[in-house]
C-alpha cells in the first residue's frame, strides 16, 4: 500500500510582519497575503506560539506523554531559537497543520508570488515523509 505524502507550507517573515501576523492569522492586515489565505481556506499559526503551545498542553497533561516536550521547553527559552521562531509561520489549511499535494502545490504557487514584498522573506515546503525531516531528539 502506497503512503500518500502531506505537506506543510512555512513563510519566514520580516520582524514588522510577524508582529502584526502572530494577532492576525487571517492577514486581514496584508490584504494580498489574506487574499491567498481565503482561497485556500488557509490560516497562519506562529511556530514559537505552537511550540508554546505544545509545551503548555504537556505540562497541563503531563510531559511523559510528549516526547518533544524536553526539546520543545528549550527551544523556546533559547533567544536565539525563540527569534528565529517568531518569525516562521506555518500555513495550515482548514484547521491542519499537513495537506494534500493539490493544496500545497497552489499554495505553494501564491504565496511564491509574494515572497521578497512587504515582509514575506522566505517559503518552505514540507513533507511527512521522515527521509525528507529531521528526526525528533531520542529523548
Amino acid at each position: 500500500m502506497e503512503v500518500m505524502l502531506q505537506f506543510q507550507l512555512r513563510i519566514t517573515v520580516s520582524d514588522e510582519l510577524a508582529a502584526a501576523l502572530r494577532s492576525d492569522p487571517l492577514a486581514h492586515s496584508y490584504p494580498a497575503l489574506h487574499e491567498v489565505l481565503r482561497n485556500g481556506e488557509a490560516s497562519l499559526k506562529c511556530q514559537f506560539d505552537a511550540f508554546a503551545d505544545y509545551v503548555s498542553e504537556a505540562e497541563r497533561l503531563g510531559p511523559e506523554n510528549f516526547p518533544l516536550y524536553e526539546w520543545t521547553r528549550q527551544t523556546i527559552a533559547n533567544p536565539e531559537k525563540q527569534a528565529k521562531y517568531l518569525r516562521s509561520f506555518s500555513v495550515y489549511v482548514k484547521g491542519e497543520e499537513v495537506y494534500g499535494k493539490a493544496i500545497a502545490d497552489l499554495l505553494q504557487a501564491d504565496l511564491s508570488a509574494l515572497v521578497g514584498n512587504h515582509g514575506i522573506e522566505k517559503l518552505f515546503r514540507y513533507d511527512t515523509n521522515p527521509a525528507n525531516n529531521p528526526q525528533p531528539p531520542s529523548r
